[in-house]
């Protein structure tokens, strides 16, 4: 594991605390008196659901004896035991052949890759077998599993570390996807997908792990569930629309203040599900602003934002948009693992701005 990627969020984010009043859910958040990290709150997840239902478990390497690479399995495997909580050779292709196999018998198992960049040695695993059955079988076989690791981008890990595959797998008939931003996404959001009965890939983020962020009451409950497909307005705003999707939402959160200064309000929409994608919400917000960016952190081609500008050209929002629709992406290029070239390659809040202004045409 990268060590500058496990120390660099030690603290709260104190940016999004220092400006939660803008959440459009104000009033929930601010009568919590509970932080917790993202990695806490997906370890909550998976410890309410070991609990609630015989049929989960955990499976992947070092998820057990090391409490998972990351930690977000800490203390399951003493909690819960080795039937429960699983460690694995070091083969994606062996241990993932192996819980959809378990998932197709009745068991919910949950498949943590390490990074999911090494989801590629068990593609056929998650788009061949798992996205494909359901249909194949003509709805005479379920497949409940969960394929979740860290996505995207870290600190120095390079090129064959770093790539977001919320684009790969969102192409896939079969499987749903999401992408959870804050604490209560991630853990509303796994909730969900271990419940569903469908395959579901959830794509965090290693650097927002140790982030901290305010949990509502409702959210510290073990019957807190966020759907699956249903998109989340961060912050509210009447003159352009910014859509994105894990870290990419900081980015954008850290822009709208900044634009703010200048009279500019930006809507902030938090796309959380990434198949099925909430179109609506971001229609809706696209009419009201007249303009919209997309900011990611994967490639430009083919991408997320690609999709959503499809779909917003072929709706009826066509007709409000008063500028061309901009994406801010990651450089098309593998990521480098030199520390200039790669804070070079990826986004971050001052190339959201600039494309605010371009969209605006504000100088």
């Amino acid at each position: 594991m990268n060590v500058i990627a496990k120390n660099l969020f030690k603290t709260p984010n104190v940016f999004l605390l220092k400006n939660i009043t803008n959440n459009i859910h104000a009033s929930k958040v601010l009568t919590a008196n509970v932080q917790m990290t993202v990695r806490d709150a997906l370890n909550a997840a998976i410890d309410e659901e070991l609990q609630r239902d015989e049929k989960v478990f955990l499976i992947g390497e070092e998820v057990a004896k090391y409490d998972g690479a990351y930690k977000v399995s800490k203390g399951l495997y003493a909690k819960y035991g080795e039937t429960r909580v699983i460690d694995t050779p070091i083969t994606e292709m062996g241990f993932a052949g192996i819980a959809v196999g378990a998932a197709m018998a009745g068991l919910k198992p949950i498949c943590e890759f390490m990074t999911f960049n090494f989801s590629m040695q068990a593609i056929d695993h998650v788009v061949n077998s798992a996205a494909k059955t359901f249909y194949m079988s003509a709805g005479l076989c379920n497949v409940p599993i969960v394929f979740r690791g860290p996505n995207g981008s870290a600190l120095g890990v390079a090129a064959q570390h770093s790539q977001c595959f919320a684009a790969w797998y969102g192409s896939v008939p079969g499987l749903k996807v999401v992408s959870p931003y804050s604490s209560e996404d991630a853990k509303g959001l796994l909730k969900s997908a271990i419940r569903d009965p469908n395959p579901v890939v959830v794509l965090e983020n290693e650097i927002m792990y140790n982030v901290a962020f305010p949990m509502s009451q409702e959210a510290m409950s073990s019957d807190f569930l966020i759907p699956i497909g249903k998109a989340k307005i961060e912050r509210a705003g009447k003159h352009i629309t910014l859509v994105a999707h894990s870290r990419a939402v900081q980015f954008c959160m850290e822009a709208a203040v900044e634009m703010e200064k200048i009279g500019v309000e930006c809507e902030v929409i938090n796309l959380r599900s990434i198949r099925p994608l909430d179109e609506e919400t971001i229609i809706n917000s696209v009419k009201k602003t007249n303009h919209c960016i997309t900011v990611e952190q994967g490639w430009p081609q083919f991408g997320v934002g690609s999709e959503i500008i499809a779909k917003i050209m072929e709706s009826e929002a066509f007709n409000y948009l008063d500028a061309p629709i901009y994406r801010v992406t990651g450089a098309d290029v593998p990521l480098a693992y030199a520390k200039s070239l790669e804070t070079a390659s990826l986004p971050a809040a001052h190339n959201v701005i600039r494309s605010i202004k371009k969209s605006l045409n504000i100088q």
